[in-house]
């Protein structure tokens, strides 16, 4: 364990939660042929869980757990505030791009164990 292991904070049950369900949305991605470019992009206007390349196609995906059916379940967390945010993180994503490929925002939602991946969720 190296001196920056040592300094980084223990992740709260409610980190520990959400990394277990981006890994169960990547893995639930990746068996449907998805692969997985990048994870946890942090950017100053907000955060991307999941990058997926699908054929020629980037796919922002955001993950969303709820243990529970209360306040609409785990996509409906997906606030317009929510998508905002996550369209400027993609922007930002895409700088490296010169010529950007096609784009789209997907939502994995995990109710109680069930998953439910809705393609192309929103627009830009």
């Amino acid at each position: 364990m190296g001196l920056l292991d040592t300094l980084k904070r223990p992740r709260t049950a409610k980190q520990q939660a959400g990394d277990a369900a981006e890994d169960t949305a990547r893995r639930y991605l990746e068996a449907r042929g998805m692969s997985l470019q990048e994870r946890n992009f942090r950017c100053k206007g907000g955060e991307l869980d999941l990058v997926m390349q699908e054929g020629k196609t980037l796919v922002f995906v955001e993950v969303r757990q709820r243990s529970g059916d209360g306040f609409g379940g785990a996509a409906a967390s997906v606030t317009p505030h929510k998508q905002r945010r996550l369209i400027v993180a993609a922007h930002v994503y895409l700088q490296r791009y010169t010529m950007p490929p096609p784009c789209r925002f997907d939502i994995v939602a995990i109710d109680n164990g069930r998953i439910s991946w809705i393609r192309d969720a929103f627009g830009a």
